[in-house]
């Protein structure tokens, strides 16, 4: 645990938060699993109320079989459920983001690459499933059922009537109690009577009310599960609760395991002992009321949502009258916009980030939520793309504390990934070696797992994304801190490249450029491949972001010149004299898949911004980049199209930019690339058979975000790709920008009306709309309001 970082806030201060005007205090952050001590608990005040923008709601409960699709996710940055809410059979799918197989992975195969299994990489898994039986309560005896996501409070509600009488309960995953919470309740003289069990998934043995084991590679996880009520009893039998003539019904169930951040330590604290520890969280939390854990989930999590708001524009009446499915639905069939189902989306990502991203792990390609033990590409941390989409949202989302954990992460890896790439790399039979004989630094595979393991294949370029990502975060924050503590990562990723890059002529000239050893531009086209542009445009911004950081932080300042050196050397790509576009490879031929999912080449426009469609990048390589990504279409996976969506932004093409996000928002049907009933982006890996990955559920609203507000440092650009059916009036606050500035704005018939800029640490800054522009000088803290914005 960091010691730098703040202590957990109270309870009082939590309620405190909640009600204040608007602006959030950053939280302090828990650790994974460990105990802390209880905060104080609130007085009974009312929960605040959820507007129905911020709710999501369905008019049946999730197939026990269809549990990706259908359940609804709830977390709270570590735990993680997926919930059925079906009257008689209440199911939770409970995840821990540490619960890991596998382990180093440092063994290769026979081609010089990392095996890829679920024995030796290993896999993100279920913790456990719980099951609250109401055998009375089936659901085709009950009437006016209702089930609600309020994304404002991170609450999951489900009500419905059976025998005159009105049933409702609440499923929460509460941070500051670090538990998950399930509240039953009636009103008219209903009672429950029933079951909960609490399982494994590994066939562990329950005994009582918990259960602990351990997996082959030594990580140790536990769970367990409380349950209270009133007017009824509630008993403990063999490896059951049983409860019976209850008024009302409280569960509690926690878990976790004894992963810990720590190659030192091989990742595990030996001390720990998970089973123990659940037990302790919820006799902790059940020694209160439910009302008391709701009403401080609720404060906790506001502060983080209320964050950001976001409208852009009205609904009509009919289309609120729809449940979310419906309107999924609808809006694909008539093609009709739907802007507060358009917010939504963006707000349940938000929901999603607050859930899963919180003092522990990072977001891997499920998020923080299974069905099951089987994960396509065993839930991992994929980089050239995944990973990295996974957090292009949470700065902008005015989630910037959620990004904190991928720096965690990565410096929790970081001594691993050195050692292995160090031993390993310049293996002999890997084809992506260094042909200088030389190695230095850190690199990644395709996929890694927490254990500081790499799977897959080399990926000779994921240091430098990784990193770009992690100098991105600087931009927006411009935390001091946040830049000392990732510059080793910078530096060291450099030395990589030092050693790697080689010197060659180009054709026809005298001119000696470096560029990339032998690579592949991800996932397609040669594996053999010198100088692909996807690798040049990643290294000249690592090499860019690490002479800033070094001038910043006043170190190393005669590697910073020779890094600088080497930046000017290295080639950067051209338009292809055979197609007219940006030249993936050093080669006139598109050597690959023209409509292929990944934009590998355009990388230079977007994430990074060293091509940009103004005076500063040559026009021919502006329209080189545009033929590019026209030819790699309009239809792909839901993540693949986010990230057209975002270029298309970039480029100031609002129509495209928004078609791509439309795109994501049409329903799946039979496996196909879409939404989910519960708006999970479904991946269609073959015919008939999709599978959920969450990078979609982040990168879409990223790019709905740069569609309203684009920044670099030094410069904003207001509403720079808005389309026509955001056009007639919307606003958005809390949205972060690069250079240290928040952004409030508000706009009509296409144009902004006000925009308030505030600092956060960025000092000047020019603010652009159309062709006019104004320069803003503040102090950290400060803010101006902008008015009259000519076209």
């Amino acid at each position: 645990m960091d010691k730098s970082r703040p202590a957990e806030p109270s309870r009082r201060r939590l309620l405190s938060l909640a009600a204040t005007t608007g602006v959030a205090t950053a939280l302090g952050g828990l650790p994974a699993f460990t105990a802390s001590a209880a905060p104080r608990r609130p007085t009974d005040a009312p929960l605040p109320k959820g507007s129905s923008r911020d709710q999501l709601w369905w008019q049946a409960p999730a197939d026990e079989h269809s549990m990706i699709e259908q359940g609804l996710p709830i977390g709270n940055g570590r735990l993680g459920a997926l919930a059925s809410n079906d009257p008689g059979r209440e199911l939770l799918l409970i995840t821990d983001a540490t619960m890991w197989t596998g382990g180093l992975n440092d063994t290769l195969d026979s081609d010089g690459q990392f095996p890829y299994g679920r024995d030796d990489f290993g896999s993100f898994t279920l913790l456990g499933r719980l099951t609250v039986d109401i055998p009375d309560h089936d659901l085709s005896a009950v009437s006016g059922y209702r089930r609600t996501l309020d994304l404002a409070q991170g609450v999951v509600s489900t009500s419905y009537v059976r025998s005159g009488v009105t049933y409702e309960r609440q499923v929460f995953a509460s941070r500051p109690d670090d538990a998950i919470v399930l509240h039953f309740t009636q009103s008219g003289g209903g009672r429950y009577t029933g079951s909960v069990t609490l399982d494994g998934t590994h066939g562990e043995t329950v005994r009582g009310t918990s259960f602990g084991a351990a997996f082959p590679n030594g990580l140790r996880y536990g769970a367990a599960v409380k349950a209270y009520g009133t007017g009824g009893s509630v008993r403990v039998k063999d490896a059951l609760i049983e409860f019976s003539g209850c008024k009302d019904l409280t569960v509690v169930v926690s878990g976790g395991t004894n992963y810990a951040p720590d190659a030192s330590a091989h990742y595990r604290d030996p001390s720990l002992d998970p089973e123990k520890l659940a037990r302790t969280k919820v006799a902790a939390a059940a020694a209160h009321s439910a009302g008391t854990l709701l009403r401080t989930h609720v404060a906790d999590h506001r502060a983080l949502f209320e964050q950001m708001e976001l409208s852009l524009g009205t609904s009509s009446d009919e289309q609120r009258s729809l449940d979310t499915w419906e309107r999924i639905r609808a809006r694909a069939l008539d093609d009709t916009p739907d802007p507060e189902l358009e917010t939504s989306y963006l707000q349940f990502g938000r929901y999603l980030m607050i859930s899963g991203s919180r003092g522990s792990l990072p977001l891997n390609l499920q998020g923080l939520w299974l069905d099951g033990n089987d994960p396509d590409w065993m839930g991992d941390y994929h980089t050239d793309i995944n990973i990295q989409m996974n957090y292009w949202m949470a700065d902008r989302a005015g989630l910037s504390q959620s990004f904190d954990a991928l720096t965690d992460y990565c410096l929790a890896q970081f001594p691993s990934w050195k050692k292995l790439t160090q031993d390993l790399f310049n293996d002999p039979r890997n084809r992506y070696r260094n042909s200088t004989g030389k190695v230095a630094g850190w690199a990644v595979a395709f996929s890694t797992n927490i254990h500081g393991g790499s799977g897959w294949w080399w990926h000779p370029a994921g240091n430098a994304w990784l990193c770009a990502s992690l100098w991105e975060h600087y931009e927006f924050t411009r935390s001091r801190s946040h830049l000392a503590r990732i510059y080793p990562l910078l530096k060291s990723a450099c030395e990589f490249w030092e050693a790697r890059l080689i010197t060659t002529t180009l054709p026809g000239t005298s001119r000696e450029v470096l560029i990339d050893d032998r690579d592949w531009s991800p996932e397609h086209g040669p594996q053999d491949a010198q100088g692909i542009t996807y690798a040049q445009e990643l290294v000249w911004a690592l090499f860019d972001n690490y002479r800033t950081a070094a001038r910043e932080l006043k170190k190393d300042s005669a590697y910073a010149e020779t890094i600088g050196g080497l930046q000017e050397r290295l080639y950067l790509p051209k338009v292809s004299e055979k197609t007219g576009w940006l030249e993936e490879w050093m080669s006139p031929d598109n050597l690959g898949e023209t409509t292929h999912r990944h934009l590998s080449p355009l990388i230079g426009l977007f994430p990074g911004d060293r091509i940009r469609p103004d005076d500063s990048t040559p026009p021919e390589i502006v329209k080189g980049a545009t033929a590019l990504l026209t030819a790699r279409g309009m239809e792909s996976f839901g993540w693949a199209n986010a990230w057209r969506s975002l270029c298309w932004a970039r480029l100031k093409n609002a129509e495209n930019a928004y078609q791509l996000i439309i795109n994501n928002l049409r329903p799946s049907f039979d496996g196909g690339n879409g939404s989910a009933p519960n708006l999970f982006d479904i991946y269609e890996v073959e015919k008939g058979r999709g599978i959920f990955q969450i990078d979609a559920n982040f990168g879409t609203p990223a790019a709905m975000i740069e569609m309203l507000v684009y920044s670099r440092p030094g410069h904003l650009e207001l509403l720079p790709a808005l389309p026509d059916a955001w056009a007639k009036s919307g606003s958005v606050t809390g949205v972060g920008a690069r250079g240290g500035f928040v952004v409030d704005l508000r706009w009509r018939d296409g144009r902004p009306t006000e925009a308030r800029i505030r600092s956060v640490g960025g000092r000047t800054t020019t603010v652009a709309y159309g062709r006019s522009s104004r320069t803003v000088t503040l102090k950290p803290g400060g803010s101006v309001t902008l008015r009259d914005f000519a076209r």
